[in-house]
């Protein structure tokens, strides 16, 4: 079997191009269609991990549990992971193979176009439907040359384009009809189709814009326009999206997240987002820690740069000091290492909060790997969840010792992962995704005098793929899509 294939591009990043992909997934797997997703080339720190330790974005994780499927290296074989200015993380096929400059990844990136087709033709032949998401926008002159995510993937797969801009910022005829004019007659001709995404108000006003856009040289078919839908509950890709809670409560309780230069997975925290009780904020100052009920230091891909950020900006000695008037904190991966006493990388070395009798030492081997954990921890909040299992996964490449850990592995007790305060109010954890477990979520909440809201379930991601599925069924020409699909080429 050779799956038939369909683009999602942008006119620029962060139109929604991620969410729509994500959408058509749960769309045709639940009417009976084996899809996958696929990026070729992924830029973020928001990384997931497949069953074989392998890295890829998470954009495509969160598409593949959308399409009913167990994510793997092949839908996101380039994945970057910016480590400091000019300089990624390169992640080949779930693999790092090294740290690069812009430059010498430019350089690189034909030699990585055979990772590219590679995996895709796997995806391929294992499905009925690849959808492929764009990175960008696809009218990048001065990148087309060297392009390995966008029309070149389209040309090879003979894949058909629907181009994805966002109305809400402004120039959507621009950004449509632009674009489209901007490319070659052959990459023109790929594209079938024009959504207009994130609309506010009545989309029947826009009845005069869809005809613009149909009519106007380089205009193409208006396949659906896509309201605004602003409480989905699916990750974003990116920290270009960052947004705070989103509780309705003025009474809510203020929890904290640094946003650090360099983080990493922040989707760890979206559980807490949806908490009616939870103001969910994001901290780049001291003065946004005031009135805090706890403070959360997240993952990072530059642990000893961000750690001297912290320093810079006020917030190390601002963390100190709450922490040492009784405001727990709590540090995920690359937050952990920061409570600690010591950050050793090489020859560089940093002194860190100390809150935690840790210490870290980073080495080339990096740990990917879903894991299943036992709380072993018996003070504080953890008293209560003694024994009980919580999962998630890990991404790091320190080596962290601690003499009061929280967590073991569920088959070795000698495996174990974290450190806890003595009033045990404050910890770090290697464990990303430790507030999707519920009823840790729900007893941390309560140990900070936080009622946990009974209906903020983290099963409920189900729901909100279905939610965006009958959200996209409803505002595109569904008919049209299909078309579109069957006029394409299966081989």
């Amino acid at each position: 079997m050779s799956a038939k294939t369909l683009m999602i591009a942008g006119t620029m990043s962060s139109v929604g191009k991620s969410l729509i992909t994500a959408g058509l997934c749960r769309l045709f797997a639940r009417n009976g269609v084996s899809v996958a997703p696929f990026k070729a080339q992924n830029m973020s720190n928001n990384a997931a991990v497949c069953a074989d330790g392998g890295e890829i974005g998470r954009a495509q994780a969160i598409q593949a549990q959308a399409a009913r499927i167990l994510p793997t290296v092949d839908m996101n074989p380039i994945l970057m992971k910016p480590e400091a200015d000019y300089k990624s993380q390169i992640i080949v096929q779930g693999a790092p193979i090294g740290t690069f400059s812009g430059r010498d990844y430019y350089r690189m990136r034909e030699s990585l176009w055979g990772n590219v087709t590679e995996s895709l033709d796997r995806l391929r032949e294992a499905h009925e439907l690849v959808l492929i998401e764009g990175a960008g926008s696809i009218a990048e002159l001065n990148l087309a040359g060297n392009d390995i995510v966008n029309l070149r993937v389209a040309r090879y797969a003979n894949a058909p384009v629907l181009l994805v801009g966002d109305i809400d910022r402004g120039g959507i005829f621009a950004q449509l009809l632009g674009s489209r004019s901007l490319l070659d007659p052959g990459d023109q001709a790929r594209i079938r189709g024009f959504i207009v995404n994130k609309f506010r108000g009545d989309s029947a006003l826009f009845a005069d814009g869809v005809r613009i856009l149909e009519t106007r040289p380089h205009g193409a078919p208006v396949v659906g326009v896509v309201p605004w839908l602003k409480r989905h509950r699916i990750p974003d890709e990116d920290a270009a999206a960052f947004s705070d809670g989103v509780s309705p409560d003025p009474n809510a309780a203020k929890i904290a997240v640094v946003q650090l230069p360099h983080i990493s997975n922040f989707d760890d925290f979206d559980p807490l987002k949806y908490e009616k009780f939870v103001d969910l904020r994001y901290a780049k100052k001291p003065a946004d820690l005031t009135q805090s009920r706890a403070i959360i230091l997240p993952g990072t891909k530059n642990t000893i740069g961000d750690l001297r950020w912290l320093r810079k900006s006020g917030l190390f000695d601002e963390i100190r000091k709450r922490y040492e008037n009784g405001t727990p904190v709590v540090g995920i991966c690359g937050g952990y290492q920061v409570m600690g006493t010591r950050i050793n990388e090489g020859a560089e070395s940093e002194s860190g909060l100390s809150i935690l009798p840790i210490e870290t030492q980073f080495s080339e081997t990096k740990t990917t790997c879903q894991v299943t954990r036992r709380v072993v921890a018996d003070r504080g909040l953890f008293a209560a969840l003694n024994g009980e299992i919580v999962s998630g996964y890990e991404i790091h490449h320190g080596r962290t010792a601690s003499t009061a850990p929280l967590f073991s592995a569920v088959d070795d007790a000698s495996e174990t992962d974290g450190s806890l305060t003595p009033d045990g109010k404050s910890f770090g954890t290697y464990l990303h995704g430790l507030f999707f477990n519920d009823s840790f979520r729900r007893s941390w909440l309560k140990s900070l005098g936080i009622a946990p809201d009974p209906e903020n379930d983290a099963a409920k991601i189900s729901d909100a793929f279905n939610a965006l599925a009958d959200h996209l069924e409803k505002n595109l020409n569904i008919s049209q899509l299909k078309r579109i699909l069957n006029e394409s080429e299966a081989g």
